[in-house]
């Protein structure tokens, strides 16, 4: 007799008979429309990201909050901690946040120095004249060695 694991849908059906009550102790009403959440955890956490209007839209709220509660009641609204609207106050205050664009992490680009640009295509160019005085080199070795010309050899130096 082999067992199988339960499908979604028997998952769902099972909670409804069971007369399932949420955590506030509200009975779900055995409606069909109640969905078991899928107890799978993703393979990787995203973090949150909040656009520049979201924060701003969210600090104007919390500076209305005028009655004890109301800014907590806005926190757990919008799933928030308050240490986002301290960074978030701060960032608007340095003017950070206006026209803020998502910045990306990690190590920035350097700078290249133009000069180091101008070294650059000189030691292409001379690298190229030293291929081309190689080859140039090359044919004339060819050319005494077909002719029968003999080379003399330069001396050796003790730099080589």
């Amino acid at each position: 007799m082999e067992q199988s694991l339960p499908s979604r849908e028997e998952r769902t059906l099972s909670v409804e008979t069971e007369g399932a009550r949420r955590a506030t102790g509200v009975s779900t009403g055995g409606g069909a429309g109640v969905e078991v959440p899928d107890p799978e955890v993703p393979a990787k956490a995203r973090r949150r990201q909040f656009s520049p209007e979201y924060r701003l839209r969210i600090l104007k709220e919390a500076d209305a909050c005028k009655d004890p509660g109301q800014l907590g009641a806005l926190l757990r609204r919008e799933g928030l901690y308050s240490s986002n609207l301290v960074t978030w106050r701060r960032q608007r205050d340095t003017r950070a946040l206006v026209g803020m664009k998502e910045q990306k992490r990690g190590p920035k680009p350097r700078r290249e120095d133009p000069r180091l640009k101008q070294k650059d295509r000189e030691i292409a160019r001379l690298q190229r004249r030293l291929k081309q005085a190689e080859t140039v080199i090359e044919v004339q070795k060819k050319v005494a060695e077909i002719l029968g010309i003999p080379l003399n050899s330069p001396a050796l130096d003790e730099d080589d």
